[in-house]
């Protein structure tokens, strides 16, 4: 008849699993490593020398590891979901920006049909803004005042034309602004306005198209307009 040999210690129990396992055949889950242990522990606790028993303080400590393991794998599952629901959550407001203008960082003009579109954040409210737009070349081809603006966004539109009110080619152009109060220069930020043509799919994220403006990730929209 085949017996079980008594072990001394619950490293011992831990150890006999291991080898039941094989490295070949990996336990997949918790649970399966939970029911191999108890199994065993058992049998060893019916099979266990009085003179040299099992010590309690090993089993506890082999069971703490076990319950370590299950809240590991369950938090995972946990953040896994909570991730895809993100993520989905995601996908349908980045839909819903479809064919919508976006302000975004960046200092570019998209000159359609003789008009472009731009945007500024002011750290704080301004008497004057400023604005200079110029072509490929850095020549400066508009200048004008935009007047006083309160803190945060706003934007403003461009006709096409130079400062000598020749229509320009359409094409992509730049800008820059001076924000000043009272004599001091106020902070500002410039802001590109692009109109979302697809998504695309990056990693955990997505971007939009903006056409002439290339791609930004969907969190860098400052406002929809």
């Amino acid at each position: 008849m085949a017996t079980v040999g008594a072990t001394s210690s619950a490293s011992d129990v831990f150890a006999l699993l291991n080898s039941k396992s094989g490295a070949s055949d990996a336990m997949s889950t918790s649970e399966e490593v939970q029911n191999r242990f108890l199994k065993l522990l058992v049998t060893q606790l019916k099979n266990q020398d009085p003179l040299n028993p099992l010590d309690n303080a090993a089993v506890t400590s082999q069971i703490s590891q076990i319950s370590t393991v299950t809240g590991i794998e369950k938090l995972n599952t946990t953040l896994e979901t909570l991730l895809n629901t993100f993520n989905d959550g995601q996908s349908m407001q980045a839909a819903g920006l479809l064919g919508k203008s976006v302000l975004v960082a960046g200092s570019q003009l998209a000159l359609t049909g003789g008009r472009a579109s731009g945007g500024v954040n002011l750290g704080g409210p301004a008497d004057s803004v400023k604005l200079s737009i110029m072509d490929a070349a850095g020549r400066v081809v508009q200048s004008q005042e935009l007047g006083g603006h309160e803190a945060g966004n706003f934007s403003f539109v461009w006709d096409g034309k130079s400062d000598s009110g020749a229509a320009v080619p359409d094409g992509k152009y730049s800008f820059v602004v001076n924000a000043v109060r009272g004599g001091d220069k106020v902070p500002a930020e410039t802001l590109q306005v692009g109109t979302v043509s697809a998504l695309v799919r990056d990693k955990n994220q997505f971007q939009l198209d903006l056409g002439v403006l290339g791609r930004v990730d969907f969190d860098k929209v400052q406002q929809i307009l």
